[in-house]
C-alpha cells in the first residue's frame, strides 16, 4: 500500500497530502505546513482519506492493530492473574511455615515402575497417582503430609518377585519450598541437594519390609494398592543410617551422612539414639514367647 500524495481531510486543518510516512508515523502537507501523527491511530480520529481502497487498507490496519493490542493485554492480564496467584501462595506457605508442625508419620513411600526410572532419576519427581474413587476420582492425589521436613523412599520390586524383596532404589528430601496440602498436579519434586540413588547391589541389601511395619496387622507384607503410602519419621532415619553403612566410597559415605543430618534435624531426632530396625520381616523372623500380644506394641512405641 502506497500512500505518498493520498489526499487527507482533516478537522481542523482542512485538506492534505501525505508527504512521508513509516510504521508508526505519517507526516502531512497542510497549508499551514507540514504536521507529523500517530500512524495509523489517526485515521478515524482526526484524519480521513478520501481514496475509498486506501481508506479501507487503513482501515484494516487499524483494526490488526487493535486486536494485538488486546492480545497484548489478555497478555498481561494472564500474567498479573499468576503473579497474584504466586503471592497469594507465598503467603499461604509463610502462614504455613509460621505455624509448622513436624507429624511423627510424614515420610512417603512410593511405589516404582522400572518404566518410569528415567524420568524419576532425571526429573527427579514422583507422582502420587490419581484418586480411584469418591467426588475426586481421577484427579491427582494431593500428599498433605509432606512437606520440607518430609522424604520421598523409592522402592520397587520385580513382577516375578514376592512383596518381601521389594528393595530401597532411592530416596530424596522433598524441595523446601514444597507444601502437599497446596499440591494440585500431584508430583512431589525433590530438594536440589538431599537425593540419591542407590546401586544394584546396595539396593540388595536394603529391604523395604526391615523397616516398614503395619501396627494393625504387623505380619502382613502386603501393598495392595496405591502409588505411595505414609510411614513413620523414625523408620526413614533407620533406612538413612543403614544406607551411611552401606556406602564403600569415601565420599558418597561423607554425603550420605549429610544427608541423615540433616533429615533428623528437620524432623527433631537425634540420629544417635536410634532404635534398630522391627519392620515385618524382622517381626516374621523373630520367635519369642512371652512378647506375645504386647511385643508389636512396644517396637512401635520404641520407633514413635
Amino acid at each position: 500500500m502506497n500512500l505518498l500524495n493520498k489526499q487527507v481531510l482533516h478537522k481542523s486543518f482542512g485538506k492534505g497530502s501525505v508527504v512521508k510516512y513509516t510504521d508508526s508515523r505519517i507526516e502531512i502537507n497542510f497549508k499551514s505546513g507540514n504536521k507529523k501523527f500517530l500512524f495509523p491511530d489517526a485515521f478515524g480520529r482526526f484524519l480521513t482519506l478520501t481514496d475509498p481502497k486506501a481508506a479501507n487498507s487503513v482501515s484494516k490496519m487499524i483494526q490488526k492493530k487493535q486486536e494485538e493490542l488486546e492480545q497484548e493485554a489478555l497478555i498481561i492480564e494472564k500474567e498479573r492473574e499468576i503473579q497474584r496467584k504466586e503471592q497469594q501462595l507465598l503467603l499461604e506457605r509463610e502462614r504455613f511455615m509460621e505455624n509448622f508442625k513436624v507429624h511423627p508419620s510424614s515420610q512417603a513411600v512410593f511405589w516404582c515402575e522400572e518404566k518410569d526410572y528415567d524420568k524419576i532419576f532425571t526429573d527427579w519427581k514422583v507422582f502420587t497417582g490419581v484418586a480411584k474413587s469418591g467426588s475426586k476420582k481421577g484427579q491427582p492425589n494431593r500428599p498433605i503430609r509432606l512437606n520440607k521436613n518430609s522424604a520421598c523412599l523409592l522402592t520397587a520390586r520385580n513382577s516375578n518377585m514376592s512383596e518381601k524383596g521389594r528393595s530401597i532404589i532411592g530416596v530424596f528430601m522433598v524441595d523446601e519450598s514444597f507444601i502437599g496440602k497446596l499440591c494440585e498436579d500431584g508430583y512431589v519434586p525433590a530438594d536440589s541437594q538431599y537425593r540419591l540413588q542407590l546401586s544394584k547391589e546396595e539396593s540388595d541389601q536394603l529391604l523395604f519390609w526391615n523397616y516398614y511395619l503395619n501396627e494393625k496387622y504387623p505380619n502382613n507384607i502386603t501393598w495392595n494398592a496405591g502409588k505411595y503410602r505414609y510411614f513413620n519419621n523414625i523408620w526413614m532415619a533407620q533406612i538413612l543410617s543403614d544406607i551411611v553403612s552401606l556406602k564403600k566410597n569415601q565420599e558418597e559415605k561423607e554425603f550420605a551422612q549429610r544427608f541423615l543430618e540433616y533429615f533428623c534435624r528437620m524432623n527433631r531426632i537425634d540420629d544417635k539414639e536410634l532404635p534398630k530396625p522391627m519392620g515385618a520381616l524382622i517381626q516374621n523372623q523373630i520367635k519369642i514367647k512371652g512378647y506375645k500380644g504386647t511385643f508389636y506394641k512396644d517396637v512401635i512405641r520404641a520407633s514413635s
